[in-house]
């Protein structure tokens, strides 16, 4: 079997795994919503810290990577915005197609870097998420502010949500242990880690229980539009950065394997509670999800 396909397959397994619990309600209803909030504020962030305190961040090439990442989420921002008039949605589903175009789902990027490349790859989707993480962030809250029904967000609102966002947090922290030769403490260190291989395994289940089929049909011709936008034309766009900025090898796939995942299921939180179409984001997030399956393998094997 493809080495591609044998690393992904069970990050997909994982996620039906969650999709068939939840749909039996197993262990319970009230289960998934803790589990989310445990993954989001307490495991994953360790496994952030663990994997950017222990890179070696001078061998990867970083900054051509950064501001190809970031380049790539500004064109498909203003792409969309630009496009309104042809789309011809209404301010509150711009919001969700635009977080839909931008954001990643961490969970699948860093279980799928890290099953491809090993340590090596966390540490790259590591500071892929120290890049992204902030950046989509600071797009969304200012695109909902503009064109949701929640009202405008200011400058210090803004910086205050990133200030408070776990996975920003954890990457300063991760990369200041890094820089200033601390690393992991003897006894901090082991304990993050038995956190940190928590993270994946429970957050690819709540990505799964996340998921709506019902929102499937909620504007189908909306959601076909976006979920070709991200899993096609956005990692098209990126690496045509990449070649122009010269990276290439693992730094290259790893970029492409964070633009070409399906988005992110938190982005239907922040549309429900910032005035975003909240039913048209879960659409979104589950036909993504879906399509993946198939286009991220492809994607991967002509990138590596």
């Amino acid at each position: 079997m493809n080495p591609i396909i044998s690393a992904i397959l069970p990050v997909f397994l994982l996620i039906l795994a969650g999709v068939i619990m939840r749909a039996r309600s197993f262990p319970g209803d009230g289960f998934w919503g803790p589990v989310e909030r445990l993954t989001y504020f307490v495991l994953f962030p360790a496994l952030i810290v663990v994997t950017l305190a222990r890179a070696n961040l001078g061998a990867l090439n970083i900054v051509p990577m950064a501001v190809s990442l970031v380049a790539t989420l500004l064109i498909v921002t203003m792409g969309l915005l630009l496009l309104r008039p042809v789309l011809k949605v209404g301010g509150p589903a711009l919001t969700s197609l635009v977080q839909g175009a931008i954001r990643m789902n961490t969970y699948i990027c860093l279980a799928v870097a890290g099953a491809l490349w090993g340590s090596a790859g966390l540490s790259l989707a590591a500071i892929a998420v120290a890049v992204i993480v902030p950046t989509v962030n600071v797009i969304s809250v200012i695109v909902l502010a503009r064109h949701g029904t929640g009202g405008s967000a200011s400058p210090d609102a803004i910086a205050w949500s990133l200030l408070r966002n776990p996975l920003v947090l954890a990457s300063l922290l991760g990369i200041a242990l890094n820089v200033t030769g601390i690393h992991m403490p003897p006894m901090l260190g082991p304990m993050l880690d038995i956190l940190g291989q928590a993270a994946l395994a429970l957050g690819l289940l709540a990505v799964g229980a996340a998921l709506n089929f019902s929102a499937v049909w909620s504007d189908a011709r909306a959601i076909g539009h976006n979920t070709l936008t991200k899993l096609v034309i956005t990692p098209a766009i990126a690496f045509g950065f990449l070649e122009l900025f010269g990276v290439e090898g693992m730094t290259a796939a790893v970029a492409l394997l964070f633009m070409a995942s399906p988005t992110a299921t938190s982005s239907y939180i922040l549309a429900k509670q910032n005035g975003g179409d909240a039913e048209l984001m879960a659409g979104i997030v589950t036909v993504q999800t879906a399509v993946s399956v198939v286009t991220l393998p492809v994607i991967l094997t002509l990138a590596w």
